[in-house]
């Protein structure tokens, strides 16, 4: 007597034909073949089939296959509850403007390697910058793996080599006498701002995110304390949050320079509450920080972007014999595991960095000017 079948079940229709269908082990509902047979032992064979495939993990979820990229894109971000603001805005611009209008309507199964080389090659003919192609890229391939964890297709078709890698235009770093020019010509609201960009390697939303308690500039050496960091969103306006890594919240001793700018910015222009921030990005009746330092820019006729500036600390901070794992503690620009491991290996070495770039900073600033009036007399 033939064995009884213990996966699945095979009956025999009206026409004659066979129908074969299991039990789905993760939903229990009963998944029938997308075709009848012709033979009960076409069906036994078929049986056996996904058996085997459920046994290895390589059977999909049917009833998600005829999800569309946009149906399954907005269940798949509505997971993603940890993202920041900012970080969802730009998800979101991604793609309702280059993802979802070319492939938001196609089933996920209908999405081949060849759709995928098909939309990149178009995204990247010369509509978007290569950066934006490559974020929008690797969004894609991100919602695309989580369709493939989940079942719904076998393979993430997004496999083309180096997409997703952003190549931005290399930029030249702004010199210390640019800086200086730029700090001259920006509204006197923000000139503190931008020596401690360039100087100590602040981003521009720690900049704004500083308040008076961050700094100790009786200190030996003076520090700024990194905590938080205030920027933009476009749901929210201004909102504050905490460094995206444990790298990035830090305190960096810095220069008797920029001690002394921070030291008049404090008396002409914060407030005295010690929780007050530093900078004001936009005030009633005044110029926001970003249309000063458009004015700025092209007043010197610098091309420079406030990042740049940053870009020229990581430089001063290697010319002042600060090694790559020093100078990565200083910018915050490394691992959380690896920022705590260099934390206090850095200590020490960052008061005698701070004072190299002391150095540096004096060779190249003007002269105050009492001593420039001392010259002309």
């Amino acid at each position: 007597m033939a064995n009884r079948r213990t996966f699945g079940g095979i009956r025999k229709l009206t026409s004659g034909r066979w129908q074969a269908s299991y039990l789905d082990p993760i939903t229990r509902k009963r998944v029938p073949a997308e075709s009848t047979f012709a033979t009960k032992a076409d069906a036994n064979r078929w049986l056996s089939s996904v058996e085997l495939a459920l046994q290895r993990g390589d059977v999909l979820d049917r009833a998600g296959r005829k999800k569309t990229l946009r149906e399954y894109s907005d269940s798949f971000m509505a997971t993603k509850t940890a993202l920041r603001p900012k970080t969802r805005e730009l998800y979101s611009y991604l793609l309702e403007h280059h993802i979802l209008p070319p492939l938001g309507e196609a089933p996920l199964t209908a999405i081949t390697a060849g759709t995928i080389r098909d939309w990149n090659a178009d995204l990247r003919s010369g509509r978007i910058g290569t950066t934006t192609a490559a974020k929008a890229y690797r969004l894609l391939r991100q919602i695309l793996q989580g369709a493939v964890d989940d079942r719904l297709i076998a393979r993430n078709p997004c496999q083309i080599k180096g997409a997703s890698v952003e190549t931005s235009k290399q930029r030249t770093i702004p010199s210390v006498e640019d800086v200086f020019a730029l700090a001259d010509a920006i509204d006197p609201r923000f000139r503190a701002m931008v020596l401690l960009a360039a100087f100590a390697g602040l981003r521009r939303g720690e900049c704004l995110g500083l308040t008076r308690r961050h700094l100790d500039l009786s200190a030996a050496p003076p520090t700024v304390t990194v905590e938080q960091s205030r920027v933009q969103t476009d749901s929210a306006g201004f909102i504050l949050q905490p460094p995206k890594t444990d790298a990035g919240a830090r305190t960096v001793a810095i220069s008797q320079h920029l001690t002394r700018e921070l030291e008049s910015h404090l008396t002409t222009y914060a407030r005295t509450d010690p929780s007050a921030f530093l900078f004001e990005a936009e005030m009633p009746g005044k110029r926001s920080f970003r249309r000063s330092w458009e004015l700025a820019t092209a007043a010197t006729r610098i091309e420079c972007t406030f990042h740049d500036l940053r870009h020229l600390a990581g430089t001063l901070n290697a010319a002042a014999g600060a090694t790559l794992k020093e100078s990565m503690s200083r910018m915050g620009h490394t691992s959380p595991d690896a920022a705590l491991r260099y934390q206090h290996a850095v200590a020490e070495r960052d008061t005698a960095i701070a004072g190299a770039i002391d150095l540096i900073i004096e060779a190249s600033a003007p002269p105050p000017a009492d001593e420039e009036q001392h010259r002309e007399a």
